[in-house]
């Protein structure tokens, strides 16, 4: 039987997106080339293995059955590939789909993208969102090459590694008329908070650490980015809590200051988490490598 192993990759996005547009995205495809592609999908495999339904597509039974061992099949096969290539990062050209949640898009990636423009400057990398789930980032698939977050619950086939704990600290602006160089419970509790709501998990570690000291926060303001804080308390008399690399980044705004916490907080993890199908892939690994000397360097330097 003749098939095409290009249209593999396809059946995978959309397994795991449940639609054409977004597994046309996650893939670089138009619309029309992805439905072009499940048609001979079908034709190949006698089956219509995804059903329209109201918000998306359902996998067949067939789909269901066959997906592990396609998803199996081509990390043998990358695997095979891989193993006979040498990689020369000063020569390589390839693009890397990474999904770093807001934290380590902010902190980490320009340390990465200026080490790539000096060893790899054909290297390209293209970020796409961390998401609320590890399906929604195309690391289960393998379409993208890792994660970079708080990776809770990973399925059997990640590798996660851990690069390193954060802490935490407070922003409040230059000139708050109650808070000097540092804040009490009592102050922390009587402000207003600007919260950060961060796709992921980051959120939930902030939480906890919050109700183990049974410290409270009136939250008047949530934001989805860590970028959006700055405007908020600058031109205001409240207090963001933020991971204390963040806090490194916004004393730099002369309209801000960073004081310690009330109490300890104690610390989050970064980790980083990649398909079992680069494990040996000698560019992947080198990227890898590159990224937890970044996140070294930044844990040296706190």
């Amino acid at each position: 039987m003749k098939y095409d192993l290009n249209l593999m990759p396809v059946f995978l996005a959309l397994m795991e997106e449940r639609s054409v547009t977004r597994a046309a995205a996650r893939l670089g495809m138009t619309q029309p080339a992805l439905s072009n592609s499940l048609t001979r999908l079908r034709d190949t495999l006698r089956d219509p293995l995804f059903i329209r339904e109201r918000y998306g597509i359902k996998p067949t039974q067939l789909a269901e059955n066959i997906a592990p061992r396609i998803e199996a099949a081509l990390a043998q096969l990358d695997e095979l590939i891989v193993n006979q290539q040498k990689f020369q990062p000063e020569d390589a050209d390839r693009l890397f789909t990474l999904a770093p949640n807001s934290y380590a898009e902010l902190t980490l990636m320009p340390d990465l993208v200026a080490r790539l423009r000096d060893l790899a400057p054909d290297i390209k990398l293209r970020f796409t969102a961390f998401g609320n789930d590890l399906s929604e980032t195309g690391v289960i698939s393998g379409t993208t090459a890792m994660v970079l977050g708080r990776i809770v619950d990973p399925p059997d086939n990640l590798i996660v590694q851990h690069l390193m704990d954060e802490s935490l600290a407070c922003v409040v602006r230059k000139d708050h008329p109650d808070i000097g160089s540092s804040i009490s419970r009592e102050q922390y509790e009587s402000l207003k908070h600007v919260n950060v709501l961060p796709p992921g998990r980051l959120r939930v570690g902030l939480f906890q650490a919050l109700d183990k000291h049974n410290l409270k926060r009136d939250v008047a303001i949530s934001v989805t980015h860590f970028l959006t804080v700055p405007e908020m308390i600058a031109v205001t008399d409240y207090c963001a809590t933020l991971p204390s690399l963040i806090c490194r980044k916004l004393e730099r705004d002369p309209r801000l200051k960073v004081i310690p916490a009330p109490v300890d907080l104690g610390t989050f993890p970064l980790e980083m988490a990649w398909h079992v199908r680069y494990r040996n892939d000698p560019a992947h690994r080198w990227l890898r490598s590159l990224v937890a000397e970044m996140a070294t360097r930044l844990s040296e330097n706190q």
